[in-house]
């Protein structure tokens, strides 16, 4: 991969746009004044010795790699001539010939990071339209193996699922710590005491199954196992509908991925 690559990426001046921005320049994948932002209304401060621009078009010109991160909504009106560039989307349900046609280029790539690039944590699943060489395979490799890991799948409707199993995912955490932090306040624990017990419990749980690597119903079962408090818990929570709940979560965002992608 050449050294002198130059990405852009529409939407830079955003959460996940500046995230991989932040990734990639950490990384070294590209020097800074390779690597060109547009924003939309006041110039972040960010990356200062990187290009910043208002002008979609002119980002795209001085770019051999176009990332596409913006909202589903505004790129419907977003007008980019990337004749034979590499295209990839970050975007939830557009989906890959409409990408194509829009922007005038069989070399595109639908690729669902999430908002954990932002700490080099982020898992992206991806495909790319048959345009795409072997070459432009290795940059989408190396581009989302800086925000953390990625894997190729094999039909788009994988990537349809997984925009609510990984796209989403830091939001679930989230929830559920949410949640514990509005039961530990109910019972009358000091606010910040809560939260940095339930951070903790959060981030502590995902280097245990970093580290482990092993099936998440292996570790469940484990604490089933004991017969103490947690697995009071979970058979609790379990009776009440969790897994249903967490189920039909997932279902209603596959069914948005594929509704947006309609609308295209």
């Amino acid at each position: 991969m050449s050294a002198s690559l130059r990405i852009g990426i529409i939407g830079g001046g955003g959460w996940l746009g500046g995230a991989i921005a932040g990734s990639i320049l950490d990384s070294g994948l590209v020097v800074p004044q390779n690597l060109s932002l547009s924003y939309r209304r006041e110039q972040p401060r960010r990356f200062p010795d990187s290009f910043w621009t208002t002008d979609s078009q002119e980002l795209a010109d001085r770019s051999d790699v176009i990332l596409l991160s913006v909202r589903p909504d505004d790129w419907h009106p977003l007008e980019v001539d990337a004749s034979g560039k590499l295209v990839i989307s970050v975007m939830a349900g557009i989906r890959l010939a409409a990408l194509a046609a829009r922007h005038k280029t069989n070399r595109v790539v639908r690729a669902l990071p999430n908002a954990a690039a932002e700490v080099a944590k982020s898992y992206t699943p991806w495909i790319g339209a048959s345009g795409i060489t072997e070459d432009d395979r290795a940059i989408v490799r190396a581009i989302f193996e800086t925000c953390g890991s990625q894997d190729e799948v094999a039909r788009e409707s994988d990537i349809d699922y997984l925009t609510g199993l990984s796209g989403s995912g830091p939001a679930f955490p989230a929830l559920l710590a949410a949640a514990m932090m509005r039961d530990a306040v109910a019972h009358g624990l000091p606010a910040d005491v809560a939260r940095r017990a339930v951070n903790t419990v959060m981030t502590g749980a995902g280097r245990l199954l970093e580290r482990r690597d092993e099936s998440p119903d292996d570790v469940v079962q484990t604490f089933l196992d004991y017969r103490g408090t947690t697995a009071a818990a979970i058979e609790t929570m379990r009776a009440a509908g969790f897994d249903a709940s967490v189920a039909n979560g997932l279902s209603a965002a596959f069914t948005k991925s594929v509704s947006m992608g309609d609308a295209s």
